[in-house]
């Protein structure tokens, strides 16, 4: 009997273990599915097609500024047999209208160019850009197409001479935002985001420290104390949206701080993430063994020299992983963000905390909203990007615990 019971322990045992793994495998393949569904998507927007065109750049045509006229003399020059108004339209929508402002660019870094001629790698439209790409169908019909098939047969033609190559897009980490997909980037809501981060790691981490050194260390036993941890707990789990709703009535109605600023937002964020910082910091203070405390009250030390000097450093590697991973839980709301107006379509890079700003998950918000299916590529890139800086947040938080980690 006592045999056959311990028989029917053990296939349980087994299949509780079979069943723990089963439940791993399965989040494992929905991450590696969702993961490898996010980069299908998403690797394209790391490239960009661009058309080489032989600009020559007329002394008056450039004094003029009329650089869009470059371009258009250029593709004329071209395809000489083009004459038509409307096709002629259509020829010109193969180059990206961001194009003139490359050559503006180029001529002010470059003024020796005014009166010569140059072969030019310039952005091609979207739509040229998703052809390449094989995102638009051939076959289906010209109505329903982006690009008819006079537009495709001159794209022929410049292909075949060597004139169009896909290059590293650097304008997805050099650029601001803009309305045309070829030309958008994500280096202003990169910025937006480290500011951001900046303002809420600079007022989180020393208050959600020294708070949680106070209830921890020196904070009597009583009801008031009592009442200040339930309420931290309950705020670790407020949705982000509240602190949203909170920035928005405090911030920026009472206080009349400038809406979708990173100082805001950085207001904003540390709010939510006190309460994480809070509960983590005092959690790696009660690891500290209380034999260290008392070695230290009896060699003389005063309460706060052995908070300082001995229990302090060696909670600091559990407070650094709590901090790291609270900022990446910030890093990644959205909904606080929007409540304050950084959900503006903002194309200049901040340049400083009460400059007009977007965060890097807001910039995906906008782009996935974006009728144009090059948006679509591009909001996957970002995400991305968003994942790689998380996933470094996180590698930093381990590696600082390994680094910094006592064991007694």
């Amino acid at each position: 009997m006592t045999e056959a019971r311990l028989t029917r322990r053990h296939r349980a045992e087994r299949r509780f273990r079979l069943y723990g793994l089963l439940a791993v495998a399965t989040a494992l393949g929905f991450l590696v599915v969702l993961l490898a569904n996010v980069a299908m998507r998403g690797y394209g927007a790391f490239t960009q097609t661009e058309i080489q065109l032989d600009i020559h750049f007329d002394s008056e045509t450039v004094a003029a500024g009329n650089w869009s006229a470059l371009v258009k003399q250029s593709l004329k020059a071209r395809f000489p047999e083009v004459g038509k108004r409307r096709l002629r339209r259509k020829l010109n929508a193969l180059v990206s209208s961001g194009a003139a402002f490359e050559l503006a660019q180029r001529v002010s870094t470059e003024p020796a160019l005014a009166g010569t001629t140059r072969a030019i790698w310039l952005p091609a439209s979207d739509d040229v850009d998703m052809f390449f790409k094989g995102r638009i169908d051939t076959t289906a019909p010209m109505a329903r197409r982006r690009l008819d098939d006079r537009q495709i047969a001159w794209l022929g033609a410049l292909d075949d001479e060597g004139r169009i190559a896909r290059h590293f897009n650097h304008r997805f980490f050099g650029n601001g935002d803009s309305r045309e997909p070829e030309l958008a980037g994500i280096l202003g809501a990169l910025v937006g985001s480290l500011l951001t981060m900046l303002v809420c790691l600079g007022l989180s981490f020393p208050l959600g420290v020294m708070t949680a050194l106070y209830l921890e260390e020196f904070a009597p036993q009583n009801p008031w104390t009592d009442f200040i941890e339930i309420n931290i707990n309950n705020l670790a789990a407020v949705p982000s949206i509240v602190f949203g709703l909170l920035g928005l009535g405090i911030f920026l109605n009472l206080f009349g701080l400038p809406r979708s600023a990173p100082l805001v937002g950085g207001m904003v964020l540390a709010l939510m993430t006190l309460p994480t910082i809070i509960i983590a910091s005092r959690a790696a203070l009660r690891a500290v063994p209380p034999s260290l405390r008392q070695a230290a009250l009896a060699m003389g030390a005063s309460p706060l020299q052995t908070v300082l000097h001995q229990v302090l450093p060696l909670a600091l590697p559990g407070i650094f992983t709590g901090t790291i991973i609270g900022l990446a839980r910030a890093l990644g709301d959205t909904a606080p963000l929007l409540m304050i107006g950084m959900v503006a379509f903002v194309v200049d890079v901040p340049r400083g905390l009460v400059d007009a700003a977007t965060a890097l998950p807001v910039q995906i918000f906008l782009w996935a909203d974006s009728p144009e299916r090059a948006f679509e590529e591009r909001t996957a890139a970002a995400i991305i990007v968003l994942l790689g800086v998380m996933f470094l947040l996180n590698l930093t938080a381990v590696l600082l615990r390994r680094r910094f980690e006592i064991r007694w």
